[in-house]
């Protein structure tokens, strides 16, 4: 859940969020009414925290210390229906979302809302109301499928192309502000790679996925079928449909790909180069067409996706066209169409590709869609209610240890030359946390929403913030932002930015809890503090200096050097056997293993430092040494559907969660040690199998 990157915030295609827009009611200019919130504690659902009973005896620490700590709870608590993980990360979400729902329907209560408190209750009210919903249909889309329609031409096709993109509803490629890699302090435009339904391009040609890609053409069919296209037909333009994106795929770049080289995204070239490369998709009156200053470059990452679009404007006919552009606007509207829609959506989304059993109830969907679409308007309203103070200043406190304690790991290298050392020094010197929630909220003026129309609210947000991020683009970066609302159960480095930032809804059980005992809080979110630290020294964020920079700043020794200790982690990890036959990708989850595995020995450093000379009082019978481990292990508690653990294994950065329970102890000398564990045993690896980076 942890991210490794937040370079594409703005940038991912907007896949399956096309649709037309609708009018919408605008929201009364009247003052706002004073907002005044509460909260009800008694309602909310619980935490996972770590207990001693938990412990299974039956399986030795040293063996399998996931299975020691975890393996009681896991096997007692299934995976709910709606739900395709369940674990620490999954719980605080259930928590925050009860959280929200109180504040969603009391500003949907409010009388004469304004502000956040309106945009918020106009989306809950339009939301929940599944008989307006219902008898709208198709209707609200109609029109976008009519325009579709008359696309019998390159020029008519290239216009609508255009056009949608200009209203967030860009299918087949992602657009936006990002900073500049090589001037980090200036946003820049980026075009990037997009318009596939299926997560991975791999998807696509991979044999042991034919059958998730014929299911996708039979949901395909289904959703064209329910927009009122004769049967026949949809399963005709289904086929349609699936060599489009076949097509489209071929020069997309896999997950790991992307992952693991950052320099994808950045391709500064001039508007003439791009049009070299695209002729038929002139990009001078692509940007008039967004409202945004033609630039003197820009970034046009993944060129041979982007040259073969051009391609396929020339050699695909309209129909085929049509098909692909049809189905995307019905599949990316259908969670907020009537029930039929959405329930097609979830057959196949949800509950082929990823095991899920029921859809989620009404009211979790739309607290998704706020926060996707106005989650800081949430959050504002969020922190008012759940976030002491107190809990800020001592998040500042363990941030405060944690960067000591790195400094001295960094000064203590004996793998790095005193060159290095001072760059990254410099870089660790030049780190800005946040914590909790923005100092500065968005704006928020300029956004109409109303009673009238749930999609017309969708519509409406997604345009506006599709708007807003263009905004950006030749304008200084604005440092105060956040890429993830306050109640997000999450936490992110910036490479760009050099910032690592812990919203409020992650700080609670089991990763933090102000009346813990330090341990606890150094085994949970200090581990995180300090993988969020280290993802500025893994593979990719090295690859920026201290301003947030695209540079190297390494010399060819110690690059080389690095390189070694980064494979001997990859060969760990393609060692671990997910399911039977299938094993994780060493390569796509090395950034999180190498923030995990640094992020842990930074915070058990920081820990031994800030309990030094009190006593450790052997709670339940374990050392301080121990619960600090078991805590981090309680993190990692997590069962996947099968379905859901195949998606991320071909596409999540991260290991699955019992890998990283065990993945980043198995190298510490400080967990041997703390539970006894022998040379040879499966938790101590030693010698030319122990990795030791940072």
């Amino acid at each position: 859940m942890l991210l490794s990157l937040a370079v594409t915030v703005a940038l991912a295609a907007c896949q399956r969020e096309a649709a037309a827009p609708v009018a919408t009611t605008a929201t009364p200019d009247a003052a706002p009414a004073p907002a005044t919130l509460t909260l009800d504690e008694s309602k909310l659902p619980g935490v996972n925290s770590f207990k001693a009973s938990d412990l299974d005896p039956s399986v030795e620490a040293c063996v399998d210390f996931g299975g020691h700590v975890n393996g009681t709870w896991l096997a007692a608590n299934p995976i709910p229906g709606d739900r395709t993980s369940w674990g620490a990360f999954e719980m605080l979400d259930e928590r925050s979302q009860a959280v929200q729902r109180q504040l969603a329907e009391q500003a949907a209560a409010m009388p004469g809302a304004g502000g956040v408190e309106a945009i918020v209750g106009n989306f809950w009210s339009t939301g929940m109301d599944a008989e307006k919903i219902n008898a709208q249909g198709i209707a609200p889309i109609q029109g976008e499928l009519d325009a579709i329609a008359a696309l019998d031409s390159q020029d008519k096709i290239v216009g609508y192309l255009r056009t949608s993109a200009a209203k967030g509803q860009n299918t087949l490629f992602g657009f936006g502000a990002e900073a500049d890699f090589k001037k980090s302090d200036m946003n820049m435009a980026y075009a990037m790679q997009g318009g596939l339904g299926l997560p991975d391009r791999g998807y696509y040609f991979d044999a042991d996925k034919k059958d998730k890609l014929d299911a996708y053409q039979q949901h395909i069919a289904k959703v064209l079928e329910l927009s009122g296209v004769a049967a026949a037909d949809a399963q005709a333009q289904a086929k349609d449909v699936i060599a489009f994106e076949t097509r489209l795929a071929k020069p997309s770049k896999s997950s790991e790909e992307m992952s693991r080289d950052v320099s994808l995204y950045y391709n500064p070239v001039s508007i003439a180069d791009a049009d070299k490369l695209t002729p038929n998709f002139p990009w001078a009156p692509f940007f008039e067409s967004q409202g945004v200053a033609t630039p003197a470059t820009f970034s046009l990452a993944i060129p041979a996706f982007h040259a073969e679009i051009s391609k396929m404007l020339a050699d695909v006919p309209p129909a085929q066209w049509q098909a692909y552009l049809r189905f995307h606007a019905v599949d990316g509207a259908s969670p907020y169409l009537s029930d039929a829609f959405a329930q097609e959506h979830f057959n196949f989304y949800s509950q082929v590709l990823r095991g899920q059993k029921e859809m989620k109830e009404r009211g979790k969907r739309v607290l998704d869609v706020i926060e996707t679409q106005a989650g800081e308007a949430l959050g504002q309203m969020y922190v008012k209610v759940a976030f002491p103070a107190e809990s800020k200043a001592q998040m500042e406190t363990l941030v405060k240890n944690l960067s000591d304690a790195l400094k001295l790991r960094i000064e203590n290298l004996a793998w790095m030359s005193d060159e290095t050392k001072a760059k990254a020094m410099e870089k660790w010197a030049s780190f800005t946390p946040k914590i909790g929630y923005p100092d500065k909220w968005r704006d928020w003026n300029g956004l109409t929403t109303g009673r009238d129309s749930y999609i017309g609210n969708v519509l409406a947000a997604n345009e506006f913030n599709y708007k807003w991020n263009l905004s950006k683009i030749g304008k200084p970066v604005d440092k105060t932002e956040w890429g993830m609302p306050p109640q997000m159960v999450n936490a992110y480095y910036n490479p760009l930015q050099n910032e690592i930032v812990f919203p409020a809804a992650i700080l609670q059980p089991p990763f933090f809890d102000p009346a813990a005992p330090a341990e606890m809080n150094y085994g949970g979110i200090g581990a995180v503090i300090g993988h969020e630290m280290i993802h500025g020294y893994d593979d990719q964020g090295s690859r920026f200096g201290p301003t947030g920079n695209f540079e190297n700043w390494w010399s060819e020794a110690d690059a080389s050097g690095f390189k070694k200790l980064t494979d001997q982690l990859v060969a760990q990890f393609d060692g671990y056997e997910a399911v039977p036959g299938k094993k994780v990708n060493g390569k796509l989850t090395l950034g999180e293993n190498i923030a995990d595995l640094g992020g842990l020995a930074v915070a058990y450093d920081a820990m031994k430092k800030a309990t030094d000379g009190t006593t450790d009082a052997g709670t339940d019978g374990l050392t301080r040494d121990q619960r600090f481990f078991a805590n981090w292990a309680t993190v990692w508690r997590r069962n996947f559907t099968d379905q859901e653990l195949a998606v991320r294994l071909n596409t999540d950065p991260h290991a699955p969660a019992n890998f990283r329970a065990i993945g980043a102890p198995s190298n510490l000398g400080s967990f041997a040690a703390a539970y006894s564990c022998k040379p040879g045993q499966p938790m101590v690896r030693s010698g030319k199998d122990q990795v030791v980076i940072w």
